[in-house]
């Protein structure tokens, strides 16, 4: 059931953007660095020999940096026991594991302190409904790792409909984007011998039938695009050398993403060819049984999704179609086969106001479950197509506070749902809803932190040109409006990402339950108001992005709530090139500052792993584009002979999809000109914090230690 693209798709993966996650919704990943031209900006960068991601000079840097750091903020009182609560909140047997079902089980890949890199598991409903489940190990990956000499990291498992027996499973080194797909019999529990394996690789697989693949990869010299993502998409039989596989569909060195997927819903069994330009920008083909391919032909910049009978658009652009207009941020649907037959005839199943966007939707076999976001506050609602059209009703049950997500269970069979509420005070919920009836609470998220004195509040800050820029804060209940409580601000600001209430232990207990303030900035660029709050700081326009978040540290200020000595900030990957921003045009406003996986060098990042990917987002360094880009590259902008805020900066080794080098060469460069910073850079974990527990925790508490020992009196 194609809906995103596979680049949206990469930065689902990468989980939504939170304070307290190990990886961030970001520029989705390349396979490698193309050749760069040398431009005057390259030739007299003193620190350009730190992109040398895996050189011994560069790795003895960071480990020097990596030392001065843990001597700093591990040695300081109190780091251990912080660490040490951190890792017991990521080893907690207690946390909900998530399940997908497949088949007659209930899938669930685990880590605690007994299993560093995981278990993929399996349960029954009825077990799983029961406060101790008993699980069945299908892969333990630190026995694997262990036979094979690894560092695998699970990415997750695709099995073949209906019997489920043949999965391909997708297994990381360290963490990084790039990996291998192996076919795995659950029959057995055994790797199959001579079965699919895809080499290690940006891509993936999807399976036809159980002997056929679509496979879409680095299949040589030529075949990915700029941005390091597949150029070409194949069908490969079993039993034939991967390099015989039948190219079904070449994209252009210059598009983003080519990617086949077949579409196994009962009776509606399809084949479809993506390509993706760009974010936001993709054409989707149905492949026909001859091998040609009908465009379905809506706009590049539309959501298109295929189920069953119908085609849904998620329009991010106004559109004229049957002699009717639409806005940007619609919903609509129409039916598939009439659709591609010529037939314009849309019904709309939602339309955005002022305050509202649609935050997603799902399927299950009889109904379509409606989430929007109303001043980044979720609604739930019921869509029910039928033979006078469509009918609306409520979702019975649904929480009316918090953040809500929903999920189908098993679309081609059921009307269930998985039904998730939190926010910042509440831990996570976990309940089965069938579609009319009351949710079946099963799990709730332990209580890591003790909130019973906090409250959550929001409130509307004024940016520069006077939109009205939501955040949330979080603080003790009567808190003294004295300017001096140590405060965190957080933001992320791009690629529609909306920041919306959860419950994190990290947080709570690394920060609220010290006595933090914590604030979460609603910024423009992000997904909170639809497709207009991102495009309005695209580009030429990104400066607004970091206007509003320059307006939500003054209205704390302005409030009492703190002052820059006391006020922090944090953001990862294009949160870090907001936090880069702040750092540089903004220095007076901040007391600590916080950069995580970060983009700085914007002369250099389409030059750099994934970065031609992000064009859409930033601009072109290497054209007239520049003009605007140098006014938000934070590398550049950085002048050593003026005073900067304290600052950590963090990456890891193996995150290809945004550089290291990044990170690491602001952190010299502000080294080189005596400023207060500190640098630290994991060895694994991709795009986030660290490939185990262990790693995250290590990274969490020196980032905690490090703002409250600034911020705090």
């Amino acid at each position: 059931m194609p809906k995103l693209s596979p680049a949206c798709r990469a930065i689902a993966a990468a989980g939504l953007v939170a304070a307290s996650t190990a990886a961030f919704a970001a520029p989705a990943p390349a396979q490698e660095e193309p050749a760069v031209a040398e431009t005057a900006p390259v030739a007299t960068d003193p620190y350009l020999w730190l992109e040398d991601v895996t050189g011994d000079k560069a790795l003895g840097w960071a480990r020097q940096q990596n030392a001065r750091t843990d001597a700093e903020l591990a040695a300081a009182p109190g780091f251990d026991r912080l660490k040490a609560d951190i890792l017991a909140i990521l080893d907690s047997d207690a946390k909900i594991p998530a399940v997908e079902k497949i088949g007659d089980y209930y899938y669930n890949f685990w880590k605690d302190a007994q299993h560093e890199r995981g278990l993929w598991r399996r349960t029954t409903l009825d077990e799983y409904r029961k406060a101790e489940p008993k699980w069945e190990t299908i892969i333990d990956l630190d026995a694997l790792n262990k036979a094979e000499g690894e560092n695998w990291v699970w990415h997750g498992a695709d099995c073949l409909k209906p019997d489920y027996q043949r999965c391909l499973v997708a297994l990381s080194r360290g963490g990084a984007d790039a990996d291998v797909s192996r076919e795995f019999d659950l029959s057995t529990k055994a790797w199959v011998e001579g079965g699919f394996f895809r080499p290690e690789a940006k891509g993936g697989t999807s399976w036809i039938d159980r002997d056929t693949l679509f496979v879409f990869s680095d299949f040589g010299e030529g075949t990915m695009t700029s941005s390091g993502y597949p150029r070409i998409v194949k069908r490969w039989k079993r039993g034939t050398p991967l390099a015989s596989a039948e190219v079904v569909y070449e994209g252009k060195p210059g598009d983003m993403y080519i990617a086949g997927y077949h579409d196994d819903t009962p009776g509606y069994e399809r084949d479809f060819v993506s390509r993706t330009l760009a974010f936001y920008n993709d054409e989707l083909y149905l492949l026909g049984g001859d091998g040609k391919l009908a465009k379905i032909d809506a706009p590049n910049s539309a959501n298109k999704s295929v189920h069953k009978d119908w085609l849904l658009l998620q329009l991010r652009e106004p559109w004229e179609a049957g002699g009717k207009s639409f806005p940007a941020g619609a919903l609509l649907a129409t039916r598939f086969d009439a659709f591609m037959a010529g037939d314009r005839d849309f019904d709309v199943l939602f339309q955005p106001t002022d305050t509202t966007s649609l935050d997603g939707y799902t399927w299950t076999k009889s109904h379509l479950v409606l989430n929007v976001l109303d001043d980044v506050k979720n609604r739930l609602s019921v869509l029910t197509p039928g033979a006078d059209g469509w009918a609306s009703s409520g979702f019975t049950g649904a929480p009316q506070i918090g953040t809500l997500a929903v999920s189908a269970v098993d679309p081609d069979e059921s009307d269930a749902v998985w039904l998730t509420a939190t926010d910042y005070l509440t831990p996570t919920t976990l309940s089965l809803a069938e579609i009319g009836q009351q949710p079946e609470q099963l799990k709730s998220m332990p209580v890591f932190f003790d909130a019973s004195n906090l409250v959550l509040e929001q409130h509307f800050a004024t940016s520069a040109d006077g939109t009205r820029v939501p955040y949330f804060i979080v603080h003790r209940e009567g808190v003294p409006h004295d300017g001096k409580q140590p405060t965190l601000l957080y933001g992320y600001g791009g690629f529609e990402v909306s920041l919306t209430p959860a419950y994190s232990g990290i947080v709570g207990k690394g920060w609220l339950e010290k006595g933090g303030v914590y604030v979460v900035a609603n910024i423009r660029g992000g997904g909170e108001y639809g497709p207009r709050w991102h495009q309005a700081a695209l580009k030429q326009n990104r400066h607004k992005a970091y206007e509003d978040f320059a307006a939500v540290a003054k209205d704390l200020v302005a409030h009492g709530i703190t002052s820059p000595e006391h006020l922090g900030i944090m953001g990862g990957s294009n949160g870090g090139l907001l936090t880069g921003n702040m750092l540089t045009q903004y220095p007076e406003l901040f007391g600590a500052v916080v950069i995580q996986v970060p983009l700085l060098d914007m002369k250099r990042y389409s030059h750099l792993l994934a970065g031609a990917s992000w064009m859409a987002e930033y601009g072109d360094p290497d054209t007239a584009d520049w003009e605007y880009i140098k006014q938000f590259s934070p590398y550049q902008l950085f002048d050593g002979s003026k005073d900067y805020p304290p600052t950590f900066i963090w990456t890891t080794t193996r995150d290809d999809r945004v550089h290291p080098g990044h990170a690491r060469k602001m952190a010299a460069k502000m080294l080189a000109a005596d400023e207060d910073v500190r640098y630290y850079e994991n060895t694994e974990g991709g795009h986030g914090a660290g490939a185990t527990n262990a790693q995250q925790a290590h990274l969490w508490a020196l980032t905690y230690q490090f703002l409250w020992n600034t911020l705090a009196d």
